[in-house]
Order: structure tokens, then C-alpha cells, then sequence
């Protein structure tokens, strides 16, 4: 069956159908990532976005039963240019075709990707659409352009109620933006005991559950539409070790009178080098984000930028001057992605560590 991706600026890409047959509006982006579809695909920051892979065929290890980042995606649609018809591999559970059509994820196939990749690096990320066959164009195009898009999308993919992942390490409670499994693998080689709680929880919630660190995660959209975060963030950074990353980065910015912006086309994928500024380390990282902190922003306040994207030159970390709280715009838990930065997972017990230590003093 044939099918159509209309972007806003009424261009069009036509291309076949895989996966859901439903008809879907939302916002598309691309990823330069070569493998972890799945991952990205379970992503709950493409929350409400169309993902376009760069990389020329996808689904050729199928879809297993251990690379999930969440229990359900919320990706809007799949764009690529080749499916692979026989994925091969002895972990495969399902055909990524297969996969779509369990979570009721519409695809596309069979596109100039390097040309929509480029209309996008041109115009910016963008609305668009993905329709059947014989769908009205113009009337579509007049639908989308009068569309707007959601921005609750932190609360449509937060966990709703509290749950615990126990161990015998360090009491962790970590903030639910939409997080990715691989944090809580990461926290759990460090045997931390885990407790997952939804975005909105107040900061006396989270002290009365008595924790040696605070995690603020990743999620999807603009870091400005949850302005209760910023609250529980300056109410606990004194008092608790915290570590964000991505959009948990962002908001901890915010919370510190930092400001952030929208970029043009964002970073997604695993192959950004990233710079520590106090010692020149350089290292490839995993991202998937669409906003970032105006380094301008940050003179200011109470924060000092520590690391910088090596291409565009944005921030990609910060930490406190003088409280125990530090975060990075990419995803040091990398999955997909290289483990260059995994690192900062036992910087952050570490710092937990020493505040502990510092508490004994008191």
C-alpha cells in the first residue's frame, strides 16, 4: 500500500506502507544513529515524533526481548528507506514490521531519506504527516497546518504511581520525565536501591522517602511547559546530591536561573563529541534532544558550564559552584550508543558518597 509523508511546507514523499495503517500529524525529526532502532523506537523523548533514520536499512536483527527502553512506545511514525524483509539474529523475537503493528505505530518505507533529512537540516524540525493513499492533499495540508501540536507530553509518558527496584547500595530516587530502562540498569551495576517516582512529585514527597541522591531523568518536549519541576528541584539541590541528564539537564538549568531554546534541528544519535572543559577529555555520546541551555544564560548564576558540544558549541554539562548537583545534556547511560561516558554514573555515587561523609561531620 502506498503511503505519504506531507510536510508543512507542502512538500511531499512518497513512499510504501509497513507496520500500523493509521494516519498520523506530528513532528519530524532525524537520527544518525547506524544501529539501536529499538531503543531509539522506545525512547520516550520521541515522544509525539516522527523518527527518520539516516542510516539506509533498518530491522535487520529484528526486535528482541532485552533492548526495550520502555514499556510502551509513544513514537508517532517510522520513516526509512529499506526494512529488512528476514531479520536474522539469535535474540529476535519479532520483525520490526511485526513490532509496529503490536504498538500500533504507523511506518514508511521506500523514501529519499537523504533528501528529507535535508529539507529538514534546511527548515527545521517541522509538523507533518503520514497518510493512506488517495488521501486529499491540499485538504491534509490545510489539517496540519492548522494542527497544534501537544505539549503535555512529560505527564502523557511519566510513570502515574511510585515503584521501587530494591538493592542494598545507595538510596536513589529518581524523577520520571520518561526515562529509559538503560538509567535504571546503570543505577542497578551500582547497586543502588531505586525508587521511580512520577514527574509531579513534590520535594517534601521526595525527602520523606529519606534519599542519599536524586536522579532528575531524560523526557520528551519543551523543558519550560513543567514549571512545578523547577520548585521541587530548588527546594531539594540543597539538601540532596542530584544528577539530571537530558531534559532533567535542562531543567536543573531553569531551576538555577539558566534559559533554554529550541534548536533548529537538535541532536539525535550516537556519534556527538563531547568536551570536558576542566581536563579536554573527549568523548562520543549518545543524544536525543531538541532543546538546550543558552550558554549566555548561564553567566549569571550559580552554575558553571563543564562541558560543550564540540560541534555547535552548546552546553552539555553543568554543575553547581557550590552545592553537590551536576548534569549533562547527553546519555551517559548510552543505549543505543558508545559507553564513553558511563562514567558519570560513579561520579554521582561518588558525590553521594561525600555528602554523606560530610553529613557524619556535622
Amino acid at each position: 500500500m502506498e503511503k505519504i509523508l506531507l510536510l508543512e511546507t507542502g512538500e511531499t514523499f512518497y513512499g510504501e506502507a509497513f507496520g500500523a495503517t493509521k494516519e498520523v500529524i506530528g513532528e519530524v525529526v532525524f537520527s544518525t544513529g547506524m544501529t539501536g532502532y529499538q531503543e531509539s523506537l522506545t525512547d520516550q523523548s520521541y515522544n509525539g515524533q516522527m523518527l527518520t533514520f539516516t542510516f539506509p536499512l533498518i530491522g535487520n536483527y529484528g526486535v528482541n526481548a532485552d533492548d526495550f527502553e520502555s514499556v510502551d512506545p509513544t513514537v508517532k511514525a517510522i520513516i526509512c528507506r529499506e526494512v529488512a524483509r528476514f531479520p536474522s539474529n539469535w535474540r529476535s523475537k519479532m520483525s520490526l514490521d511485526d513490532f509496529l503493528v503490536e504498538y500500533d505505530i504507523p511506518g514508511i518505507k521506500h523514501i529519499d531519506t537523504r533528501q528529507l533529512t535535508k529539507t529538514i537540516r534546511s527548515h527545521g524540525t517541522m509538523k507533518a504527516s503520514l497518510l493512506n493513499e488517495g488521501t486529499d492533499i491540499e485538504a491534509a495540508l490545510a489539517t496540519l497546518r492548522a494542527t497544534e501540536l501537544p505539549t503535555d507530553q512529560v505527564s502523557q509518558v511519566s510513570t502515574k504511581t511510585r515503584y521501587v527496584n530494591p538493592n542494598a547500595g545507595k538510596n536513589v530516587v529518581v524523577v520520571d520525565f520518561g526515562l529509559k530502562h538503560s538509567i535504571l540498569r546503570e543505577l542497578n551495576k551500582r547497586e543502588c536501591n531505586v525508587t521511580v517516582v512520577p514527574y509531579d512529585t513534590t520535594a517534601q514527597e521526595i525527602l520523606r522517602l529519606a534519599p542519599d541522591g536524586v536522579m532528575l531523568t531524560n523526557g520528551p518536549g519543551d523543558p519550560t511547559s513543567i514549571p512545578e519541576s523547577l520548585d521541587m528541584i530548588r527546594e531539594i539541590q540543597g539538601k540532596i546530591p542530584l544528577f539530571g541528564i537530558c531534559l532533567g539537564h535542562q531543567l536543573l538549568c531553569l531551576a538555577n536561573g539558566g534559559e533554554t531554546f529550541k534548536m533548529k534541528f537538535g541532536h539525535r544519535g550516537f556519534n556527538h563529541p563531547v568536551r570536558e572543559l576542566a581536563t579536554g577529555r573527549i568523548d562520543f555520546t549518545s543524544q536525543n534532544h531538541g532543546y538546550a541551555v543558552d550558554a549566555a544564560s548561564i553567566a549569571n548564576t550559580d552554575l558553571e558550564i563543564t562541558h560543550i558540544e564540540i560541534n555547535d558549541e552548546t552546553v552539555e554539562g553543568v554543575r553547581h559552584k557550590t552545592l553537590p548537583a551536576f548534569s549533562v545534556q547527553y546519555h551517559p547511560d548510552a543505549a543505543p550508543g558508545p559507553h564513553d561516558a558511563d562514567h558519570l554514573f560513579d561520579r554521582f555515587i561518588d558525590l553521594m558518597e561525600n555528602n554523606k561523609n560530610l553529613e557524619g561531620t556535622i
